[in-house]
């Protein structure tokens, strides 16, 4: 019972961390390690827990898509399912000891999107608008990332197209949202029809992150950006720093 709780807690943090910043899976994941679910199959249950939170962000924008630096929008989310599908394979293929070793990495990789990824898209751009080659394998790469791990995988998006050329960032949410939805629900599909679910734990996140999202929206409104985004921070910093050392030195 104690687990479930906690489990639901964790869901309840990262609804409110997603709509607040981002970052909600550095709750879910290491919630649903340390209740003694391994690496890879936490990895899938998380991105299902999280899923419905982003599937109904993305429904909310299905009505706006456009190009993406040039590049049709039905194409980008051609590459983005493939990729998506592709990466959890990947990820269904990957021993849970060699997960443990990369996750490290990827919460690194992850937490400097976060730092960075915004600043980065706002100060340089690479000017390939049009050049559709180089737009789609970028986003097949992030659509691999999305279905294989997934965090701060919006922002890199964002940072991404904005380096190939897209100058209307402002204009990016929807897309973004659409893009790593897609990518996460053939994830969602490819984990249920492999078995890895968890579901119990997973229902119980899934539970918490309902509720815990729009409490988070409404918090909001009420904190200033700059202090949610430090609290996201200092948190997925602690988060990786915890997993560095559970990874390489055994603790």
């Amino acid at each position: 019972m104690l687990a479930m709780l906690s489990l639901f807690g964790a869901g309840l943090l990262a609804g409110a961390m997603n709509a607040l910043a981002g970052g909600g899976s550095f709750v879910t994941l290491p919630a649903l390690i340390a209740v003694g679910v391994p690496s890879v199959a936490a990895n899938a249950s998380s991105t299902v827990a999280l899923w419905p939170g982003g599937a109904a962000g993305a429904w909310t924008y299905h009505d706006r898509l456009r190009p993406i630096c040039g590049v049709s929008p039905y194409g980008m989310l051609a590459v983005t399912f493939a990729g998506g599908l592709a990466g959890s394979v990947l990820l269904l293929s990957t021993p849970s000891s060699a997960f443990d070793v990369i996750l490290p990495w990827l919460l690194l990789l992850a937490t400097l999107a976060l730092a960075f990824a915004r600043r980065i898209a706002a100060l340089l751009h690479l000017h390939l608008q049009g050049r559709a080659g180089p737009v789609l394998l970028v986003q097949f790469g992030l659509g691999v990332y999305g279905g294989y791990f997934g965090g701060a995988v919006g922002l890199m998006m964002v940072a991404a197209w904005s380096l190939l050329g897209e100058t209307e960032i402002k204009r990016l949410n929807a897309p973004r949202t659409l893009m790593v939805s897609t990518a996460n629900t053939i994830a969602v599909v490819a984990f249920i029809l492999a078995g890895i679910v968890r579901w119990p734990q997973t229902l119980v996140m899934l539970a918490g992150g309902l509720v815990g999202g729009p409490a988070g929206a409404k918090l909001g409104k009420a904190l200033p950006p700059w202090l949610t985004r430090r609290l996201t921070l200092c948190w997925t910093t602690a988060i990786t720093c915890v997993f560095f050392v559970r990874a390489y030195w055994h603790l």
